[in-house]
């Protein structure tokens, strides 16, 4: 079986401990039951491999509770995979064709999320255990019935055996950041109208820990739902909204009350939404009326800000800044509102149909535009479902062709052993070897000491099935082979008599589908994400460029307000998180550059969200002087990110460095003069950027760190189903 090592968050050896008692007691106790209460051995084997699949072999992050609650919606699944099996493994063509679908589906579906990836390789156990002799349909109700038996059992045992505190929720965390926001806000409406250095460290610690490797796997909004969605887009505006608070410039002196008081007022409108927004999210209170203010105060500052004269260059920084604290405080509170009541949420019919475009969409749309966008050789999840499912039908080919004893074994193998990388999969594949060929020593042996004596064998298994999940985990995948050859050992000698040989079989089995499994390793995309990140955050820094020029050239040249076709940029940004994702699970190597991949995803999002709001304010024409001003920023900017792209990794053949303009001359370096709200807006939106790209390329970065210190976190390898468990984007894709 596969194994984490140890150090992942969720595989400490308390953790450990109370899963491998959970997983022992419902086996054992189930397959005791169906065995020798009710004299039913099929019952008694689905029994037992339905617990050890779904609790040894999956990986569902959480505590034991959000375990078992996945594990029930799990359970109708489950059920027609093991009917599907049935009458699938009747001719080895079908079996074969059957495995290729199906194996590549439920590797596929890790595309929806952590809880989604962390049953597949559980539920493909259950499809591949009836495709194999005996075929016998006509006990498919016996099977149906161990499995759901052994399943139940396994259930109760996970949320009333032993169970956890669980951690802070991502809801909880971004209810304290709404928190922090508003007493940051309080602080700025007071002289001297700036943050203090507490406050501000304050508000950028608020901000990284809604990054999504900070959080627990279980509780990382990673999912395709409505909830989930908006849950993740709540977390990215309120990063949003704190950095903008930290950055936001002080008041220059004023000309006259009127200005001021209407910053007053939009901070204070701002204040009281992010206070009621912390409220709805941490449960204590329902109201949204402070939210509809806001949006009431926002767009009073931006039609006042289009109707007044030019203003000075400070003071139109000021108000393009605080209206983009305005902004990020109402996507804020959209999103906590659809969060918190999905469906039920009143949305505003002036809410931005792009950013909010999930908004009262049923769940199986939902679902299928994310499987759909990640329906393709560039994403990472779907090279990883080719993968596992080539690897499991030729398993499924050759142990039924070749008719190969216990041929279960070599796709129990196929599937636990098959990483993300070829390096990965033949280093795990020598130590699962090594490991299962002395684990089938000393199985041969005692097999041939105890003999028929079933009593011996059953009163052992528990305690080496405790010992298997317990050590397994923690010593890592070559211990873990060898307790597993000792455990199917003991609970197929209690089902039918054996000899020493089932050992030697066991050991034959684990060589042909760990020998499958390093093939398609070596054939099917052999370096895993590594190379499809660099890939896909090339493509995204070159369509950031592309979006910046063209949303600048819209803001130059003036005109009404229309929604842009972002879809280029939100499917790139899409690939590179998910290839993030991935790679965060993949051995670092020395080609690694120094980049901050989170910060390459954030400014995707930055982009995406600035050229919306400047495409739909609409606008007069800047004017032939700022027009060159943010030519010339837009083009630095521009060229930095496809820098950028360079640097990373081979950019796509549309981008062509040497054909970018260069910043256009001292126009172009100079102070602005007076101007429209949209040319600060403009300006204010180039400059962010510019911070986003220092940061990806800057010294000390913690390149998409998960740790306390910064550090990349906790290793965590990829599930064993050969898709790596995805940490939810840093936005809703």
């Amino acid at each position: 079986m596969g194994a984490e090592p140890e150090g992942s968050a969720d595989r400490g050896p308390a953790v450990v401990t109370r899963r491998a008692l959970r997983t022992t007691l419902s086996a054992c106790v189930s397959f005791f039951i169906c065995l020798y209460a009710l004299d039913r051995p099929v019952a008694a084997t689905y029994a037992l491999f339905a617990a050890v699949s779904m609790a040894a072999l999956s990986h569902i992050p959480g505590t034991g509770r959000q375990r078992a609650a996945v594990m029930v919606k799990a359970t109708p699944a489950a059920w027609v995979l093991l009917t599907l099996g049935t009458y699938l493994a009747i001719r080895t063509w079908s079996a074969v064709v059957g495995m290729l679908l199906i194996g590549f589906f439920l590797a596929f579906v890790a595309a929806a999320g952590p809880r989604a990836a962390g049953a597949a390789p559980g539920l493909q156990l259950l499809y591949i255990l009836p495709c194999f002799p005996p075929y016998a349909p006509d006990t498919l109700g016996e099977r149906l019935v161990g499995a759901t038996f052994g399943l139940l059992l396994l259930v109760l045992a996970e949320a009333f055996v032993l169970p956890e505190e669980p951690g802070p929720t991502y809801r909880r965390l971004a209810a304290d950041a709404a928190g922090t926001a508003a007493r940051c806000v309080a602080e700025l409406g007071r002289a001297p109208y700036a943050l203090s250095a507490a406050s501000a460290e304050t508000a950028r610690a608020a901000g990284e820990s809604l990054r999504p490797f900070r959080v627990d796997e279980a509780d990382r909004p990673a999912g395709p739902g409505l909830r989930d969605r908006a849950l993740s887009h709540a977390g990215l505006a309120a990063r949003t909204l704190l950095a903008r608070l930290v950055n936001l410039p002080p008041p220059p002196p004023p000309p006259g009350p009127v200005p001021m008081e209407q910053e007053a007022e939009v901070l204070a409108a701002v204040g009281r939404a992010v206070t009621e927004t912390a409220t709805l999210l941490d449960g204590t209170s329902g109201t949204t009326e402070a939210a509809a203010a806001l949006r009431r105060v926002r767009e009073q500052a931006s039609a006042s800000a289009a109707r007044e004269a030019p203003a000075t260059a400070a003071r139109g920084r000021r108000r393009a800044a605080l209206l983009e604290v305005a902004d990020a405080a109402v996507a804020l509170t959209t999103a906590a509102e659809l969060a918190v009541r999905g469906r039920r949420a009143r949305v505003p019919d002036d809410v931005d149909s792009g950013r909010f475009w999930y908004a009262g969409r049923l769940a199986p749309r939902l679902w299928w535009h994310r499987l759909a966008g990640h329906a393709g050789p560039r994403s990472v999840y779907f090279q990883n479902a080719v993968r596992i499912s080539l690897a499991l039908a030729a398993a499924r080919t050759v142990a039924g062709v070749d008719s190969l004893p216990h041929g279960f074994w070599a796709m129990l193998a196929v599937l636990s052993l098959t990483r993300t990388t070829a390096a990965q999969t033949r280093a795990t594949v020598r130590v699962a070897i090594t490991g299962t060929l002395l684990g089938a020593l000393a199985t041969g042996l005692l097999l041939a000491l105890i003999g028929g004596h079933t009593t011996v064998y059953a009163i052992a298994l528990p305690f080496v099935m405790m010992t298997a999940f317990r050590v397994g985990p923690v010593r890592g995948v070559g211990w873990a082979q060898g307790m597993f050859t000792l455990v199917v050992a003991f609970v197929f000698a209690q089902l039918a008599p054996v000899t020493w040989q089932l050992a030697e079989v066991r050991i034959l089995d684990v060589v042909i589908g760990s020998m499958i499994g390093v093939v398609f390793g070596v054939l099917a995309w052999p370096r895993g994400a590594q190379r499809e990140l660099h890939r896909a955050v090339a493509l995204l820094l070159t369509t950031e460029a592309e979006t910046v020029e063209r949303t600048t050239a819209a803001v130059v040249e003036g005109g009404p307000g229309h929604v842009p076709d972002d879809r280029p940029l939100q499917h790139a940004l899409t690939m590179a998180e998910s290839a993030f994702a991935q790679h965060q699970n993949e051995p670092r190597t020395s080609e690694d550059p120094t980049t901050d991949w989170q910060a390459a995803m954030m400014s995707g999002h930055h982009v995406l969200w600035g050229s919306r709001r400047l495409f739909v304010r609409g606008g007069p024409a800047v004017g032939p002087a700022n027009g060159a001003r943010l030519d010339g920023r837009a083009a630095g900017v521009a060229t930095r990110m496809r820098e950028a792209a360079e640097a990373v990794g081979v950019a796509p053949e549309a981008a062509d460095p040497q054909s970018v303009p260069l910043p256009g001359g001292s126009a172009a370096d100079g102070p602005p003069g007076v101007s429209s709200p949209r040319f600060f807006a403009a300006l204010a939106w180039l400059d962010s950027l510019s911070v986003d790209i220092e940061r990806m390329r800057g010294p000390g970065h913690p390149s998409g760190s998960s740790g306390p210190n910064g550090s990349s976190g906790p290793h965590r390898p990829p599930g064993p189903s050969g898709a790596s468990r995805p940490s939810g984007p840093a936005g809703p894709s």
